[in-house]
């Protein structure tokens, strides 16, 4: 870390090697766009040396970077005119417990029916349960109430849950 803020680009390369995929990963998920979380983990990674010495360090650099990470992905998101629906007035039901015994559905299956929710569904409920913000932090991050995070999570569940079910039909 001293050597990145000294500027040394060996050292800049080795963060980079460490942390690339994840990031990429993080972007991907939220964009569901290859070039554009390409573009989100260059971005995030220049900013990230270019503000190096803004790190503290009161956290891991990892998470540092996975804040840029995010913060980039939404404001893509957000050139796209994504819209969070807000839903202020409307009751939220508490969410439901899985039944035990239920099938694990495959991850391939669950990425592509991530991919077809909608770009507000799809961050909240990554941002939650994938990234393990809790509602509190995703209402901070979005810019919405902890009542819409809620209800996009939940909205988001069910959609997913019938996309999963769709495509299991159609086997």
């Amino acid at each position: 870390m001293q050597e990145c803020r000294l500027g040394s680009r060996k050292a800049q390369f080795e963060l980079y090697k460490l942390y690339a995929k994840a990031m990429y990963n993080t972007a991907q998920r939220i964009l569901c766009h290859v070039a554009e979380a390409e573009d989100v983990l260059q971005e995030a990674f220049l900013e990230a040396f270019s503000r190096i010495t803004d790190f503290r360090g009161d956290t891991t650099f990892g998470l540092w970077l996975k804040q840029i990470v995010i913060n980039k992905s939404i404001n893509y998101l957000r050139k796209r005119k994504m819209e969070f629906v807000s839903t202020d007035t409307i009751d939220v039901p508490e969410e439901e417990e899985e039944e035990d015994g239920e099938v694990q559905p495959r991850v391939e299956e669950i990425k592509r029916a991530m991919e077809l929710l909608p770009d507000g569904y799809r961050v909240v409920i990554s941002l939650y349960l994938l990234e393990g913000y809790d509602h509190e932090e995703i209402a901070h991050i979005l810019k919405i109430s902890e009542n819409t995070s809620r209800s996009q999570y939940l909205r988001a569940k069910i959609k997913l849950q019938r996309l999963m079910e769709k495509e299991r039909s159609q086997w």
